[in-house]
């Protein structure tokens, strides 16, 4: 992993790393894991095969969880128990319906979101709601296949905890 800069616009990204392997990927988001707690909301966004599911297996290793952290397209969400656990939705068939807000409400999602960490792949402009503060991680799938990782506070101490990670 290489280039974890730190920066302090908030408009912009805080941080942004490049992550040469699958593996790196994985390693990134267990650091996102360790300065993850109990309520957070992670947005990851970024084209199919840019990694988004690696990253979420890295914060669900970091978190410890139980069991595999498998791409949960076809369940949409699937809860990994752990201390916090670990909510991972896939919001890809979202957002088919004149209302994809509603579809996010109909997951129940805010009903387990204060006791655990919540990631969402593919919820840009669904999920934002969901909690006053959040992270969103924008993966981008390079020419050599690494993968340029920006990471955006939006609200709370996010700046500060995304760069610590």
């Amino acid at each position: 992993m290489t280039g974890a800069a730190a920066r302090p616009d908030a408009a912009g990204p805080v941080v942004e790393v490049r992550c040469a392997t699958v593996e790196e990927t994985r390693a990134f988001g267990a650091r996102l894991a360790a300065v993850a707690r109990p309520g957070d909301l992670i947005l990851l966004s970024g084209p199919l095969g840019a990694g988004k599911t690696a990253l979420a297996q890295g914060i669900g290793a970091g978190l410890g969880v139980a069991g595999p952290v498998t791409s949960p397209t076809f369940v949409i969400a699937r809860v990994h128990p752990g201390a916090p656990a670990l909510v991972h939705v896939d919001a890809y068939r979202l957002g088919g319906t004149a209302d994809p807000v509603g579809e996010i409400d109909a997951l129940d999602l805010d009903a387990s979101l204060e006791e655990s960490v919540t990631v969402v792949e593919w919820g840009e402009g669904m999920v934002e709601r969901l909690a006053e503060a959040h992270l969103h991680v924008r993966l981008e799938r390079r020419p050599d296949d690494s993968r340029a990782v920006a990471l955006y506070a939006r609200g709370g101490d996010w700046a500060r905890r995304a760069a610590a990670a």
